[in-house]
């Protein structure tokens, strides 16, 4: 995509290809019109098809373009907020609706896998939560305690067993969620896509909306070579809007995060490194993420963006940081690198907007994409349906409304990963 390999990395590499679609050309009409073709948008086009719904995705690049395509990958439930603060966060109806929805999110994604038979690297393992020294470990015991009150199957593992799941003695415990997992991103996007394809919807790439105007009881939305009316607009273009619903990107803080992908790993060393194959993040601020694609990549990742005078400094310091963590890997060297944006609100959790009537949209996903993105295209296609009121939502209704300093902070987040990997001589 985009003709830049740095742009969606070693998911493009190996995702199978995309299903075929052209642009939008002329004027049509749907019952909904989904703008995005991202885990939101297609999982709303999925579940809307299988009803029978005329659905039309009008998606301004390729699937998968922004955030989906781009991801580390894993399938993680909940949010950054922990779970007793979302309830504060949001109230306590629809903070504890928000837990539950998004703790059985990941479900809901290996679910559709299995059904649609969708060939993404899924492993169902789990991921874990490491804690750096003593005050991460009591950020995730306080998690664990908090999602166990909830009966979520979480686990808090000590140094010891993390090492030997891990294969680094770098952390201090680690939670163990089994509701989560792994995939390859861009293959279950596209996947999603193949399957609302094949239940009846449509789907059009390279087709960038430029506008759209209410007619009675329908809207249209326009491109620049046609039309599609409809009485249902689904927006689902989030920290990558352009346009219309430019104020979605504009109410999100973005964050550069990056990945690097190794060649394969030997045998004797797949042995000892993530041996099953779960996904892994840390505590710290500006943290680092790594988990195994199914040929034995290590794909590594932090804050940063690889461009200008930042590829190189992030790039030798991930070499820095797995010898530290895994010195038996000797000298690495990557086959792959990407970064993307995170969109990131001002409290760490996502939004429900109503655009004007019948006019919908999820965003702010503060880079947990792939289950909530899931589950909240499917909680839209309910709202469509009218199998749920937006009483029913497990968000309050809001507009969007810039954060204070947004530029400013989008350069010191940069400019500050930067400083902090050159200056790290730590993982």
């Amino acid at each position: 995509m985009l003709n830049n390999p740095r742009s969606h990395g070693l998911w493009e590499k190996t995702a199978p290809a995309a299903p075929a679609t052209v642009a939008l050309a002329g004027d049509t009409r749907a019952d909904v019109v989904i703008v995005g073709g991202g885990f939101t948008g297609i999982s709303a086009a999925l579940h809307l098809a299988e009803t029978g719904r005329r659905v039309v995705v009008l998606e301004g690049a390729e699937i998968g373009f922004g955030g989906a395509g781009r991801n580390v990958g894993l399938i993680n439930a909940g949010m950054w907020v922990t779970p007793d603060d979302l309830p504060g966060e949001l109230g306590e109806v629809h903070g504890e609706r928000l837990l539950d929805m998004l703790g059985n999110a990941p479900k809901l994604v290996m679910e559709l896998i299995e059904r649609h038979g969708i060939a993404c690297e899924l492993e169902r393992n789990g991921t874990l939560h490491c804690a750096v020294g003593e005050a991460g470990l009591k950020e995730i015991t306080d998690r664990a305690s908090q999602w166990r009150r909830r009966g979520a199957p979480v686990t808090l593992l000590d140094a010891a067993e993390t090492a030997k799941r891990v294969g680094t003695g770098a952390y201090a415990g680690s939670l163990l969620d089994m509701r989560a997992g792994t995939l390859q991103p861009l293959a279950y996007v596209r996947g999603l896509a193949k399957a609302a394809l094949a239940a009846g919807a449509t789907i059009h790439t390279g087709s960038r909306v430029t506008g759209y105007t209410r007619s009675g009881s329908e809207w249209t939305v326009r491109t620049d070579a046609g039309s599609v009316k409809a009485s249902w607009v689904i927006v689902s273009t989030d920290a990558y809007s352009t346009g219309p619903w430019e104020g979605v990107r504009q109410e999100q803080v973005h964050l550069p995060y990056f990945n690097l992908a190794t060649h394969p790993l030997p045998a004797d060393i797949l042995s000892t490194i993530l041996p099953e194959r779960e996904g892994v993040w840390d505590t710290k601020e500006i943290l680092s993420s790594f988990r195994l694609d199914q040929v034995g990549r290590l794909v590594f990742g932090s804050v940063g963006a690889l461009r200008n005078t930042g590829r190189a400094v992030h790039v030798a310091w991930a070499r820095r940081a797995l010898k530290r963590l895994f010195p038996a890997l000797g000298p690495v060297e990557f086959e792959c690198e990407w970064f993307g944006k995170i969109g990131m609100t001002d409290n760490a959790l996502p939004r429900f907007h109503r655009f004007a009537e019948n006019v919908v949209g999820f965003s702010g996903y503060n880079g947990r994409g792939i289950a909530p993105g899931t589950v909240f295209g499917h909680t839209l296609a309910q709202l469509v349906l009218g199998d749920l009121d937006e009483e029913d939502l497990p968000l309050p209704l809001t507009d969007p409304k810039v954060p204070a300093f947004r530029p400013v902070k989008e350069l010191y987040y940069e400019a500050g990963a930067q400083i902090a990997h050159f200056a790290s001589d730590r993982f």
